[in-house]
């Protein structure tokens, strides 16, 4: 069989079991058993190990496995990351928020803080387009920061083992950061899951409470606490909770220019927030 047949046969068992991108994943899948990347394909020869190699991946991504643990990586803007079992895979449609967050202007040398960092994608894709910022990772699993270890090891990030939903979070940043970001848990409880997420996903990534909202409303308190006047927040939340963020920004009339954000998609996807003035509040 030539190449092209192999991964057409791929391709269709992979249509058969229900993967939302057949085609692309039987090519990923092709690139990473021959060790090389899609755009050099055209140059493997499928011998019979690599047929047999590819069979075995094509079985494990049938099953509904996550295509990024069968390749142990995920490409998240322009950094690619280490994920497995265990860790949150970064999704394609956070890259939304991370264009907003890096157009931002901010002060020299910025300091941002990565809440619900997980394998440390966005913290990691920030220090990279901003590499003057001093940016601030935080996750409270044990299993997620061991990933974000090994993504972050050489660069100038501090990881820092927390709750965000802890009272009184970090209050030496108090009035000091410029940009909070956060990709939380906000899946409502009960909601219906493909079985990539459903089965592989940490359920305490996932999942924000009964509404999707419990992170969501402590991360726009801790925002409120640690952007300075003229900072700014993004938080992503569920497709069916976006009016229920802007109120949580708005309720506390800290924040202005409170924003609901749409993906390339064009599905809501995240929300923003500028910090008020104290003066405002004071006036207020």
């Amino acid at each position: 069989m030539t190449l092209r047949q192999v991964i057409d046969a791929a391709e269709a068992a992979l249509a058969e079991a229900g993967v939302a991108s057949p085609r692309a994943d039987a090519e990923l899948l092709a690139a990473h058993a021959a060790g090389t990347d899609r755009g050099r394909l055209a140059l493997t020869r499928p011998d019979a190990a690599f047929v047999d190699r590819y069979h075995g991946l094509v079985a494990r991504r049938a099953d509904r496995v996550p295509l990024q643990h069968i390749t142990g990586s995920a490409a998240f803007g322009p950094v690619t990351v280490s994920v497995g079992p265990g860790v949150f895979i970064p999704r394609p449609e956070t890259e939304s928020l991370l264009e907003w967050a890096v157009a931002q202007p901010l002060s020299q040398p910025p300091v941002v803080v990565d809440l619900c960092t997980g394998s440390g994608a966005l913290a990691l894709a920030l220090a990279k387009t901003l590499p003057d910022a001093r940016v601030i990772a935080v996750d409270d699993s044990e299993t997620a920061l061991d990933y974000a270890r090994r993504n972050l090891a050489g660069t100038d990030v501090e990881l820092i083992h927390a709750d965000a939903t802890e009272p009184g979070l970090l209050p030496e940043l108090d009035g000091h950061v410029d940009l909070v970001v956060a990709n939380p848990p906000y899946i409502p409880e009960g909601a219906a899951l493909e079985p990539e997420v459903a089965e592989h996903d940490p359920a305490h990534a996932l999942f924000g409470g009964p509404d999707g909202m419990a992170v969501i409303d402590a991360i726009v308190g801790l925002a409120g606490r640690w952007l300075r006047d003229g900072g700014r927040c993004a938080v992503e939340h569920d497709d069916t909770t976006s009016v229920r963020t802007v109120d949580a920004f708005r309720r506390t009339g800290q924040f202005a220019e409170v924003t609901g954000r749409r993906d390339l998609a064009g599905r809501p996807r995240f929300v923003t927030a500028t910090r008020n003035s104290s003066q405002d509040e004071v006036r207020a």
